[in-house]
């Protein structure tokens, strides 16, 4: 079963930068799409990046030119560079893997983004 933990979190000033990581356990493999996701309204989950197994990814278009997701295979590891950091950045950001097994969640780790 596939576990994911994420950290990374923390507070940070409006313009500033933080690196989030997402780390795998368990039965993961290439099959698995992995992201990263933060609360919408209506009780929703919005998906801000993706990265497949081969490395291919995806972007909301609200967080291109700030926010990127990469992946490092050996440590079955994602990660997401947020820069340029503003006040509605404020959230609980959650770590996803989706395969046709399943989809799993991780704990999420919150950031802060004030004055």
């Amino acid at each position: 079963q596939v576990q994911l933990v994420e950290s990374g979190g923390g507070s940070e000033q409006p313009g500033g930068s933080l690196r989030l990581s997402c780390a795998a356990s368990g039965d993961i493999h290439n099959g698995y799409i992995m992201g990263w996701y933060r609360p919408a309204p209506g009780s929703k989950r919005e998906s801000m990046a993706s990265i497949t197994g081969a490395g291919v990814v995806s972007r909301a278009r609200f967080v291109e030119g700030r926010f990127t997701i990469s992946k490092d295979n050996a440590k079955d590891t994602i990660y997401l560079q947020m820069n340029s950091l503003n006040p509605e950045d404020t959230a609980v950001y959650l770590c996803n893997a989706n395969s046709s097994f399943g989809s799993v969640w991780g704990h999420g780790t919150q950031v802060t983004v004030a004055s």
